[in-house]
């Protein structure tokens, strides 16, 4: 059977809001922790309104924080798919601040995360299949096709460098 298919357009998500004095340390400078929850929140709507179901955030690739957000700043996250393999799917966040005042606007963060899409048993489901239309959403595929053999490289190296460990020391380091 055929997975449904879903263009990027389809849930490209944006949202704004302005920082506030709750979100910043001491000399205004808004704390990455409240980026980044920030940036978690609409890669999960991104996710959710392509996969029309539950999703969590198994991991996040990469933040960059690029520079520095203040109080007062108007951030804009824009979030879409950019890659849906078979239950998880890899979501671009793009992070501006603008300063409301002078129209000033900066790139001050990117990050991948990677969803996965939860059936109503609450194990992973099939997501539909992402349907590419514009060179960029061919260029970000790509890019998230890459991101994603590192990381599978990356487990596996991890798998065989425990597995070595746990046959060197089966029951633990001595003493123990």
């Amino acid at each position: 059977m055929q997975r449904e298919k879903r263009k990027v357009s389809d849930s490209m998500t944006t949202v704004a809001r302005v920082m506030m004095p709750q979100d910043a340390n001491i000399s205004g400078n808004v704390f990455g922790g409240s980026v980044l929850k920030m940036v978690d929140e609409v890669a999960y709507v991104a996710a959710t309104r392509h996969a029309r179901c539950n999703v969590v955030t198994a991991s996040v690739d990469r933040m960059d924080f690029l520079s520095p957000v203040r109080v007062g700043d108007l951030v804009r996250l824009r979030a879409n798919v950019n890659a849906a393999w078979h239950s998880s799917m890899e979501v671009g966040v793009r992070i501006e601040a603008e300063d409301p005042r002078t129209g000033e606007v900066r790139h001050t963060g990117s990050s991948y995360l990677t969803l996965v899409a939860l059936g109503p048993d609450g194990k992973p489901t099939a997501v539909p299949e992402l349907l590419l239309e514009t060179e960029e959403d061919m260029r970000r595929n790509r890019e998230a096709m890459r991101r994603r053999a590192r990381r599978l490289e990356e487990k596996a190296v991890e798998r065989f460098h425990g597995k070595r460990k746990s046959r060197r020391h089966p029951r633990g380091p001595k003493g123990s």
